[in-house]
């Protein structure tokens, strides 16, 4: 069905012969939304392509995209992948140096920024990246060219080149650069070819049910492989593709657009989560009764009706008396939610898909184009606590000590100017060592256990997951991001972000005054009540890995402070030199006592 597609500007060609869409792309604009059909969006990657042409860009050059989701980055990405030249995102949230280092190693020629923001941004290191020639911009800006010259200058040209260099674009050729920002060292450019992304598109369609004229609403970064990938799926499908506004707005915009699909990481479903678990804890009486006896027969859900017909029978009443009024805070309309970058907790899984909002956890890296497994309801392909069956043409095997092996059509050419770090990563029978650690269970279900690079030993010897404790301890309401640290040390103890918003409603219900978070982290009381739920959390896990000690922090890790990647991994290392003081508060402490 799909063999016409090879390269990724075909599926915008496939969409317009299989679902001629009315509404491809759509954004709010001046404050209203703006449709595009599938026919707009092709010419207008077709004006790029030859506006590009005009100015010079050949086959292989690199242009270089910073900018929030919209519609212009789809026209300004086909118009530059159907002249063969490699479309190089950078995340928005990177730093100026990140942005000098990537432009250098790939030798970028042009920039295309959405705001004024991030023109200023480059315009302080232009200068010293000598292969630039120039800057545009989505948003208008006094005194920068605006994306649509790029299109003017191609406005009177013969489409032919553009479509000559179509024909010579090989399945194999590079396609986009995607720097990875990693959890520690410079950024490698993971070198994708537009076969490695269509093979994981088109192996995906089983995966993500989705029909022609359904909506998705899109948030995240489209300069990350997750979303990116999704979007030419979508696209694929003939799914209708709505960018929402900013993070800040997606509940408005859900109202709105009213999506019908849409990913999304683990930490903005544990938000979810808790803004809604917070307003049951406003109920009274019946209506607070009823709604914790639907979240507790939420947090036992099983797939396929295996809790039996009691249990099926009163979770029926659940979704029509509780549930239903959640799906509605998301639209009314939403079928299915992709959840990936980072681990979901089971019982986030459960109560969702009790309330019939079907997360489908998958697993994937940026090096893997990304997806190597996801969950799916056909089939009786959901099993949580994992991340899904294997996708059709994509291998993987557990080496001797747990990491899990790939190999596949989506499997990346190898690292941009770093062949020892291909060599690396990329063993010579072709299987990529994605540094996770996991396991096959059950049906052909892949498990995730921990990151290889992340298990540290204590001093006395013994082995640390961190992610299985930090998953666990996150399940608390008053805990809103942890970080596990104890590499060489007596033991594990955590940095701890507290839920404020939770913690400030338990302060006034105890009568613990305070005046700030640096303030209310220091409260006897509050610590005491961290310290009890410290120690039922630890519970289940044995005696040497369990936390014994913890720090408050006054803020939540960020992109912005160093302690998370843009897929918002923790960054342990920066992490351990950032609260250094802290660190040494526990551990040598204990030194001074003993």
């Amino acid at each position: 069905m799909y063999k016409s597609i090879t390269r990724l500007f075909d599926v915008v060609y496939y969409q317009e012969k299989m679902y001629p869409q009315e509404v491809a792309l759509a954004a709010l604009e001046d404050g209203k939304w703006r449709h595009y059909s599938i026919r707009e969006y092709i010419d207008n990657a077709c004006a790029v392509s030859r506006g590009l042409l005009e100015m010079g860009i050949q086959p292989g050059d690199k242009i270089a995209m910073i900018s929030n989701n919209r519609p212009e980055w789809n026209f300004m990405d086909i118009g530059i992948l159907q002249i063969g030249a490699v479309n190089v995102p950078i995340y928005p949230t990177a730093g100026e140096s990140d942005y000098e280092y990537i432009m250098n190693d790939a030798k970028v020629k042009l920039v295309i920024v959405s705001d004024s923001e991030l023109y200023a941004k480059v315009s302080r290191i232009k200068n010293n990246v000598p292969s630039l020639q120039e800057v545009f911009s989505f948003n208008p800006i006094e005194g920068v060219r605006h994306w649509t010259e790029i299109a003017k200058l191609g406005e009177h040209s013969s489409n032919k080149p553009v479509e000559d260099l179509m024909a010579n674009v090989n399945p194999e050729d590079l396609a986009t650069l995607i720097y990875t920002s990693g959890t520690t060292g410079q950024p490698k450019g993971v070198m994708l070819s537009h076969r490695n992304i269509v093979s994981n598109a088109v192996n995906c369609v089983e995966r993500f049910p989705a029909n022609p004229g359904k909506k998705a609403l899109s948030f995240l970064p489209v300069c990350h492989i997750y979303e990116r990938m999704l979007i030419y799926l979508y696209t694929l499908k003939g799914v209708e593709i709505h960018y929402a506004q900013s993070l800040d707005t997606i509940v408005a915009d859900m109202q709105v657009v009213k999506p019908n699909v849409f990913t999304a990481v683990p930490r903005l479903l544990e938000k979810v989560y808790d803004r809604i678990i917070a307003k049951g804890r406003e109920l009274s009486g019946i209506k607070k009764f009823l709604f914790f006896w639907a979240v507790d027969l939420g947090l036992n859900y099983e797939p396929y009706g295996v809790n039996g017909w009691w249990y099926n029978l009163k979770i029926k009443v659940a979704r029509k008396l509780i549930f239903s009024k959640w799906k509605e805070a998301l639209g009314g309309n939403v079928e299915l939610i992709a959840s990936g970058s980072a681990a979901l907790q089971p019982r986030l899984a459960r109560v969702f898909l009790a309330a019939q909002i079907n997360v489908m956890e998958g697993y994937g890296l940026t090096e893997t184009s990304p997806v190597i497994s996801v969950n799916c309801m056909d089939d009786r392909g959901v099993v949580i606590g994992t991340v899904g069956r294997i996708i059709p043409e994509t291998k993987v095997k557990i080496a001797p000590d747990g990491e899990i092996l790939v190999k596949g059509p989506n499997v990346m050419m190898g690292y941009y100017n770093k062949p020892d770090k291909t060599a690396e990563a990329i063993d010579s029978e072709g299987w990529f060592h994605t540094g996770d650690i996991g396991e096959i269970v059950g049906d052909g279900f892949l498990k995730i256990t921990d990151r290889k690079k992340e298990i540290f030993k204590t001093s006395g010897g013994k082995y640390i997951a961190p992610q299985m404790l930090e998953n666990k301890f996150k399940e608390s309401l008053f805990i809103e991001q942890i970080a596990v640290i104890g590499e060489n040390e007596k033991h594990p103890s955590a940095l701890i972000v507290p839920a404020f918003e939770f913690l400030k409603k338990w302060a006034a219900e105890h009568g613990v005054e305070y005046v700030s978070n640096k303030d209310i982290i220091t409260r006897p009381e509050v610590i005491q009540r961290f310290t009890q739920e410290v120690e039922n959390l630890n519970k289940g896990f044995g005696h040497w890995e369990q936390v014994k000690k913890f720090e408050l922090l006054p803020e939540e890790f960020s992109i912005p402070g160093g302690e998370l990647t843009p897929t918002l991994k923790l960054k342990r290392k920066a992490i351990n030199e950032k609260y250094a003081v802290l660190l040494n508060k526990i551990y040598r402490s204990e030194d001074l006592i003993a």
